[in-house]
């Protein structure tokens, strides 16, 4: 607040459970979501708690795991059980599943068993330019509402670094990095698309997977302080 309307989270456990405990106790919507992975266990406590904070009334949108897919950490199978779970248990909140925009088109089940398609877009890590990346952006939504058959499609993570390392045309840099916001800002807005922008804070610590760069997506810096 003020700059957002809306928060996602990622977990319902380890503390990230009491972030849309305290967004929605100061009016804002969130879309929370349950981590699953490959360790069983803490998928029961991530189910558990998603469920919990839908019944206190925190949730708006459900989101059963992120890039589970991608990440080849559980079959079709085991995660469509998951969602299904989600959805006996909480009838009243709208439930998807997030994963990048292509897995909706290989997967028609996700698409069948998800109230809304949640759809991961990062022309950065096609290594796209930055001239053609609202573009590609927008190709990328497309594919996603094709497969989507009439269902609303959130555009669930996008973003541009603004410094490390670059991929192929995708140079990450400050200019860049604003240039993307602004674009993807301008069209939502006319469009009328739903954008959760990746990320609100730069994250030291998301260095492993993602290189130097990983540490650079947030709106905001380490220090909290807005960077535009």
């Amino acid at each position: 607040k003020p700059y957002s309307k809306w928060v996602r989270s990622f977990s319902c456990i380890e503390g990230n459970e009491h972030i849309p405990r305290y967004a929605s106790k100061h009016g804002m919507k969130t879309m929370v979501g349950a981590w699953l992975g490959a360790d069983k266990e803490d998928n029961e406590k991530e189910i558990a708690g998603l469920i919990q904070l839908a019944k206190e009334g925190c949730v708006d949108i459900a989101a059963v795991g992120n890039e589970v897919l991608y990440r080849n950490d559980l079959t079709l199978e085991e995660l469509l059980e998951y969602i299904r779970r989600v959805k006996e248990a909480i009838p009243g909140v709208p439930v998807g599943y997030v994963d990048a925009y292509y897995e909706f088109s290989t997967h028609p089940e996700l698409v069948e068993i998800s109230d809304v398609i949640l759809s991961n877009c990062y022309p950065y890590w096609e290594g796209c330019h930055i001239d053609g990346s609202l573009a590609h952006m927008q190709q990328m939504f497309g594919q996603a509402s094709h497969a989507a058959q009439g269902k609303k499609v959130i555009i669930t993570e996008t973003g541009w670094p603004s410094e490390g390392g670059s991929l192929r045309g995708a140079v990450s840099s400050e200019e860049n990095a604003m240039k993307y916001f602004i674009n993807s800002q301008v069209w939502s807005t006319k469009a009328n698309i739903d954008i959760f922008y990746f990320s609100s804070f730069d994250e030291s610590w998301k260095t492993g997977d993602e290189g130097d760069v990983g540490a650079y997506w947030g709106l905001w810096d380490k220090h909290e302080k807005l960077k535009f």
